[in-house]
Order: structure tokens, then sequence, then C-alpha cells
């Protein structure tokens, strides 16, 4: 998308050179870290900083100016350090996305046995809030991403997970439920995820497309996988020894990212804080915030409520339980090919027709009236959403520098935020007063269908005109 305005010229920029590297600064110095957040007596801060040796002047490839970081050497593109951190992305989103996005097997085991006596609108905010969750934190770890501060939150966020995964296997009540698989899987997910895509930005430039589309494949995996997995292990070893051995799954691949996962350019400390709400001057960048936040008000509706609507359509129970993880096995090829496709004719032209399919294919899911044609939905939604999914992130690099990146992308995942809470229980509770996922398709479809219309916009906006790559 190289022809979206930067807005690097439009954002205020510190007159204090902010120099220094991630390892200067002690990992769990929280005191600062909120200062940094805050980006309270600012000044003070970096002058102290300076006194005490924790700010240097670093020689090489790569100089900062004024809160802008000016490249004097290209990007890897390529290269072994740079598909390892790929391969650790993959991992990132196999623990994060790919967990998450199983949440459809628990939501139909939850409405048959452990929460049985509530209703789908109330279990399927469990898996609202971790949709929600893993955006959320977004804004305050890509700002902490942009400090330096990118090991300290990834290794106490996945430690998080795994014992938040264990936990589950101990929950016995709707609220431990909320609190352990919802809030606190949520919120470590969003703090592992939310520097996997900034990190991308730091290593690949003319084929980043295809690096998010391969580390978005992990996302796909981790949802054919945990599903696969938990469905052969509930009636063998029952519902706690089924979380713990996901909880041992989760420990090797996140250890796995954590080794291999490193940002490549030094910190940069621009003016702003928190926010940057200069970048919201720009039409493009805020009409694709909002195209995101309505996209997902209907996106994760499939996912969420295939499996039930599969048992409901007569599907057997075993078979019924896979809905999910066909959707997850198709969209690694739609994730691929997006990644392919992307850095060729632009992931505006890419997401556009694809999500605009998922949409219509949103319409046909509660319309299927036997198990065969439901698979077929199914799978070809999975590659759809998949594309759409795969390259969310990608527009919002490319409008502005690499040195920004975690706060435009942390800004952009908390309104996204939004509409991954909202969007299944509103699915719920359409389901509760109807009877059937009728109503649920055309609500879901339309809120997809609408954030298309927003994603036409946006290119519009950038290009000037209809069509062009972008």
């Amino acid at each position: 998308m190289s022809s979206i305005r930067s807005l690097d010229k439009k954002v205020p920029e510190s007159p204090v050179t902010s120099k220094y590297s991630s390892s200067d600064i002690p990992p769990h110095d929280y005191g600062e870290i909120v200062n940094d957040i805050t980006n309270l007596s600012q000044d003070q801060a970096l002058e102290e900083k300076s006194r005490t040796g924790n700010l240097r002047e670093e020689t090489g490839g790569t100089t900062q100016s004024d809160g802008k970081v000016e490249q004097e050497d290209e990007f890897p593109d390529g290269g072994w350090r740079a598909w390892l951190v790929v391969f650790g992305g993959m991992c990132n989103t196999f623990s994060t996305f790919g967990y998450v996005n199983s949440w459809g097997i628990f939501q139909a085991y939850y409405q048959e046995t452990l929460l049985k006596d509530f209703s789908p609108s109330n279990i399927a905010w469990i898996g609202s809030i971790q949709y929600a969750l893993i955006f959320l934190p977004g804004l305050i770890v890509g700002r902490l991403f942009d400090l330096g501060h990118f090991r300290s939150v990834f290794l106490s966020s996945s430690v998080i997970l795994i014992l938040s995964t264990f936990l589950i296997a101990q929950c016995t009540e709707y609220w431990h439920f909320l609190l352990c698989q919802g809030i606190a899987t949520g919120i470590a997910a969003g703090g592992i995820f939310g520097s996997s895509n900034p990190i991308i930005a730091h290593w690949f430039k003319k084929k980043r497309g295809r690096a998010l589309g391969y580390m978005a494949i992990g996302s796909s995996l981790g949802g054919t996988i945990i599903p696969i997995a938990a469905k052969n292990l509930l009636p063998r070893v029952g519902f706690p020894w089924t979380m713990r051995i996901i909880g041992f799954i989760l420990l090797v691949v996140v250890g796995t990212c954590n080794l291999t996962m490193k940002p490549r350019l030094p910190p940069v400390n621009i003016k702003g804080g928190l926010l940057n709400l200069a970048a919201f001057n720009d039409a493009a960048f805020t009409v694709y915030c909002i195209s995101s936040l309505t996209t997902f008000l209907g996106i994760y509706t499939v996912l969420t409520y295939v499996n039930v609507s599969a048992t409901q359509l007569g599907s057997s129970p075993d078979l019924a339980f896979y809905f999910v993880s066909f959707a997850n096995a198709s969209s690694v090829f739609g994730r691929w090919a997006a990644g392919l496709l992307a850095d060729k004719i632009g992931p505006l032209n890419v997401m556009i027709p694809f999500t605009f399919f998922a949409g219509i294919l949103t319409y046909a899911w509660p319309f299927t009236r036997s198990t065969s044609s439901l698979v077929v939905v199914t799978l070809i939604y999975g590659f759809c959403s998949g594309t759409f999914v795969s390259l969310l992130s990608n527009p919002i690099m490319n409008f502005g520098g690499e040195g920004d990146a975690g706060r435009r992308i942390g800004m952009f995942m908390t309104i996204t935020a939004l509409g991954a809470l909202a969007g299944p229980p509103i699915s719920g509770a359409i389901n509760a007063s109807t009877g059937g996922f009728e109503a649920v398709g055309l609500y879901a479809g339309s809120a997809v269908v609408v954030g298309v219309l927003c994603l036409l916009t946006v290119r519009y906006l950038v290009l000037g005109r209809w069509i062009g790559k972008s």
C-alpha cells in the first residue's frame, strides 16, 4: 500500500532526541513504564535517564531525530532471522487467536453440560470478552512496544495465559469461567498478540503482506488443532484434564514464541503519550477504524454458533463439534493466499472482495438445510474470513512510519475490540428471541457488508479514485 500518505508529517514531533536501547531499560521498572505511557514529565524523565546512563547514543544503521526513525539501511525483507520472527509470529497467533477462535467448541460444550442452565447469549459473553480483550490491550501494549518494553509485557502475558488455562480446569461456576476463560485469557492473549504486528513492521516492508499472511496461518492451525484435541480428549479424560493438556500445548508454543520474536529497530518516544489523536485527522485512518468495528460486529458470529446450528440441523454431535475446525482449517489457505496477493495488488484490494463474500456466506449460513451444504458454506466462509483477519493491520502499518506503528495499531485494535465484544452476544440475544439463526445471519451478514462499504471508502480516500493498487 505504497501510495498511502504518511501521517508522520501530521504528528507533532518531540524536540527531544530519544535514542535508547531496550536492553538499557530495566524490565520491571514499572514506575518508569507508567511515566512513559502517560507522557507525564517526559523531558525530565528523559533527562534523568541521561544522567543515570539509561539513555545513550547508538551507532549503526538506524538513527533517531525528533522522535522519528530514519533508516539508513533497507528492511531485511527476508533472511533466516526475519523468517524466524515470522515463525515466532505463527506461534504467537496459534496461542492467541487460534486459542480464542476455538471458542465455538466450548460454547457448544458448556450449553450441553457445565452451564446448561444459562442462556446461549450469557455463555457467549465469555467468548466475546475473549475476542474483545485480545484487541483491547493493544492501546497500552502498542505504546509500550514503541518505548522498548516489549520483553517484560510479552513474558508476563505468556505466564498469565498459561496459568489461566490451567485454572479453567478448576472452574465450576459461571463467574469462574467469565473470570478465567474470558477476562484473564483475553487480557493475556492481547498482551502477547499486541506486539506481533509491530515486530513484523520492523523486519518487512516489500514482503510485509506475505509475512503477515504466513504469521496468521498460526491462528488457523491453533483454531483447527485445539478443537480437535478438545473433542477427542473430553470423553476420554474429562474436562479438567482436557484443559490441562491444552495448557501444556500452549506452554510449548508460547515458549517458542518468546525465544524467536525480537524487535529490530530501537525504541521511539514520539510526543503525544498514550494516544496519537492527530492520526484521526486523516479521514482514511478514521474510516478504516470504523470499518473494522462494524465488521467485527458480525465476522465472528458464524465461528461462535456454527457448532450449535449444526446440531439443530440434525448433524450428529460428533460431527457438529468439528465445524469450527473446518472453518479454521480452510482459513489456512485464505491467509496464505491473502499474503501473496497483498504484496502484488495491495491489501485493501484483497480484503474488499473476500470480506464481501464472507458477508454473503453469513447471510446463507442459517438457510442451509443439510449437513453437506453447511460443510461447504463453512469451508468457503473460513477461507474468505481468513483473508480479512490476516491482513487486518497491514493498512494501519502504512498510515505512518514504523517508529509509531505500535501506538497506531494499538488505537485501531482498541476500537476494533468494541465490535468483537458486542457482536456474539447480540447474535445470541437475537437467536434467543427468535428461536432460530435466520435473523442472526441477516444481522451479522449486514454488519460485515457495511464494513466492506467502509473499506471501499477507505480505498477511495487513499487513492482519490475507486480503482488502483491500495
